[in-house]
């Protein structure tokens, strides 16, 4: 424990939600540095803040490596992330120096499982296209197949990786009239029998699928797994949706399915890099609706997440149990 008098310091990469920083400036053990700016710091400048830190709060951006590490020198002790992800650690570096991390999993659950649904719908019924329509004067005369979709009522759903945030998705979609849920993954859960969900091997879910969600985490087993032979397996009348983690997917394949009807349609929230180019080939695609990796944006998740990672952050510090330790 750290005797008063004596603070351990702490440096925040990233303005956070004040739930977060009431609770580290209230401690009484820290001293805390704040990058006070919503755009990420230069790595130049995270080098040089991170110099002699006890603890870290870091974000999904912040990339930390060894250089890192090695800069911070020896009193680090803890690593708290403001992500349920953790592929931007060097774990294994991490894990060297004995250093512990904690995350926000569960709190971002049920935010991002809406948010997956809220894109799957605006994808699967174009409206992105139709509020454009509305805007540029393509709204003539009601016309009997302008601006058709695709429903969700008697269809055949696939989740690739039926985890917290997938069995989420599932529990929301399944009372749209889905007929049949199909997933794929490690194992079976025992929590898809409540939606009468079947577990399948991947091809299976591809191509018996009406809408493909990916909801996995990123390992390399799940690296570029939706690739050019991925999409070809899926019916061309599929709609394929991701709010798992962009490089999860062949982005070139995805457009070159999109773009030759391979598929119908694809929602991203996720893409490789973040932010994507603004003359990134996807985004001259109409089937194609990219949002700006918003899956747990609402205020009271983001609350909840940052009062998350300032406890595990003091955990870490004072030598105690941590809220949502990663044990790796």
């Amino acid at each position: 424990m750290q005797t008063v008098g004596k603070l351990m310091k702490v440096f925040v990469t990233r303005r956070i939600p004040q739930e977060g920083m009431k609770i580290l400036s209230s401690a009484g053990v820290c001293e805390v540095c704040e990058w006070e700016s919503d755009e990420p710091l230069p790595r130049a400048e995270l080098l040089k803040s991170v110099k002699g830190a006890h603890g870290l709060l870091c974000l999904l951006s912040d990339k930390i490596d060894a250089e890192v590490l090695d800069a911070a020198g020896p009193n680090l002790k803890v690593i708290s992330t403001l992500s349920v992800g953790y592929d931007h650690l060097a774990l294994d570096e991490i894990k060297k120096r004995g250093i512990r991390v904690g995350y926000t999993p569960d709190v971002l659950t049920d935010a991002t499982a809406e948010l997956t649904v809220a894109l799957l719908l605006a994808t699967a019924r174009r409206l992105p296209e139709a509020v454009e329509e509305v805007k540029n004067g393509g709204w003539s005369s009601w016309k009997p197949l302008w601006m058709c979709g695709y429903g969700l009522s008697g269809s055949t759903v696939g989740v690739i990786g039926l985890g917290r945030i997938g069995l989420a998705i599932a529990r929301r979609l399944m009372p749209f009239g889905v007929k049949r849920l199909l997933y794929s993954g490690r194992t079976a859960k025992a929590e898809a029998a409540e939606l009468n969900g079947e577990f399948v091997p991947l091809d299976t879910l591809v191509s018996q699928s009406d809408f493909v969600v990916v909801s996995c985490s990123l390992t390399p087993d799940t690296q570029g797994l939706c690739d050019k032979a991925f999409f070809s397996k899926m019916k061309k009348t599929a709609v394929f949706v991701n709010s798992s983690r962009g490089a999860v997917v062949n982005q070139e394949d995805l457009y070159q399915a999109l773009a030759s009807g391979q598929i119908a349609a694809a929602g991203l929230d996720v893409t490789t890099p973040e932010p994507l180019p603004t003359n990134h080939p996807l985004l001259t695609l109409k089937n194609c609706v990219v949002l700006p990796h918003i899956g747990s944006a609402t205020y009271s998740t983001r609350g909840v997440m940052a009062a998350l990672s300032a406890r595990n952050l003091l955990g870490g510090l004072q030598g105690t149990e941590m809220p949502s330790e990663l044990k790796f």
